[in-house]
């Protein structure tokens, strides 16, 4: 197959010019030709790769108290994937039911299986791996963890910990105003607070010590969850621990990456323009060459429009931008064939248009095969 007459995202440059595809590889890129699929002048780039979207669990919960069938939620979460040009997802899958979120723990058992089932049959448009999410303060942590880290496509953990007064949710008054905003009553607040902050007490070094023993065990990449002060990062650092995955400070962004640890950021706060909870701008992270990927987090099209709008406020040159959701995450996650335009690569590969500015998907290929 060939594809012409598109802008060529490489990797330092765009280059006007053509593609060729063979058994599933970027054969060859040359010049505009009269053969091929024409693109029509649109931006061809690497296939995105999201190393952490809850939107699986999004599905399964379309509303409070109406759970969707487990297989159906997940074929609509990887269609959508497959439109937002995610070609490599990591389902982040959460260990642990703590607080207002209490059917995480099914969603979690129910995806394993089906996630496993669906890629060896391989029906799913886009490439899945399991993202473990390990929920410290949780009791039943431990024991998820042990049930899925046999897994092959288990290929990321990280240890996190949403207790109120800690990392996301440092600032108690404006949890107990989200909680507030989401309908429950003073009195179940207050109840859940206690109630949240005792686990914590009684598990999260337990647990942590635990998940640590068994990533190490199976040589699993680890990552920490919203690292707020430097002493954070210096434990992790210290445990081995090597990325560090949407710090909600200046302080810990900059202690990690003067560790050479990776840091991720998400990509929907950079299109909202800030957090959603009140913690540090991504793109402030960017401006300051502090990010090494971005990840969709809750909103698989965000990927797509935050490196377009790095690019058009000039916080990065458009190949740079591209670069955090491909090559980037494609580094930190070992995946050496794939996340950049160059021959020997796979061809997963993203046709877009500007239309006023927004990009927009035309095609999505993965492995040189039309998914959307």
């Amino acid at each position: 197959m060939l594809l012409t007459n598109a802008q060529l995202i490489l990797p330092h440059a765009i280059r006007h010019g053509a593609l060729s595809i063979a058994d599933g590889q970027i054969h060859e890129i040359g010049a505009p030709s009269a053969a091929g699929l024409d693109l029509e002048g649109d931006f061809l780039l690497p296939g995105l790769i999201d190393l952490h979207t809850d939107n699986l669990e999004r599905q399964v919960l379309p509303r409070a108290n109406a759970r969707w069938p487990s297989r159906s939620a997940l074929l609509a979460h990887d269609a959508q994937c497959a439109a937002a040009g995610i070609t490599t997802v990591f389902d982040a899958l959460c260990l642990g039911d703590i607080g207002f979120e209490k059917a995480r723990a099914q969603t979690f058992r129910d995806g394993l299986v089906d996630i496993r089932d669906f890629a060896a049959a391989g029906i799913l448009k886009a490439e899945h791996f399991l993202h473990l999410r390990c929920e410290l303060p949780a009791p039943e942590m431990p024991a998820s963890l042990a049930a899925a880290i046999d897994e092959p496509l288990v290929r990321l953990i990280s240890l996190m910990n949403h207790s109120p007064g800690i990392g996301q949710y440092a600032d108690i008054p404006r949890y107990r105003d989200m909680r507030a905003h989401d309908g429950f009553s003073e009195p179940e607040i207050t109840a859940m607070v206690a109630e949240l902050q005792a686990s914590h007490h009684q598990h999260t070094a337990a647990n942590r010590d635990a998940a640590l023993a068994l990533a190490r065990a199976k040589n699993i990449p680890l990552a920490s969850h919203d690292d707020r002060t430097e002493a954070e990062i210096l434990q992790n650092h210290s445990d081995g621990i090597t990325i560090s995955e949407f710090p909600v400070s200046f302080e810990a962004a900059r202690a990690a990456k003067a560790k050479n640890m990776r840091v991720v950021a998400g990509a929907p706060n950079i299109v909202r323009g800030g957090s959603h909870s009140g913690n540090v701008s991504a793109l402030a992270l960017v401006g300051e060459n502090l990010v090494d990927a971005l990840a969709s987090d809750y909103v698989p099209a965000a990927m797509l429009e935050a490196v377009f709008a790095l690019a058009a406020q000039d916080i990065l040159p458009l190949p740079a931008a591209i670069a955090l959701a491909t090559s980037g995450p494609a580094d930190l996650a070992g995946l050496r064939d794939r996340g950049r335009i160059a021959p020997g690569q796979r061809a997963d590969l993203v046709q877009v248009r500007l239309h006023r500015g927004h990009p927009v998907i035309r095609a999505v290929w993965r492995a040189g095969t039309r998914i959307a």
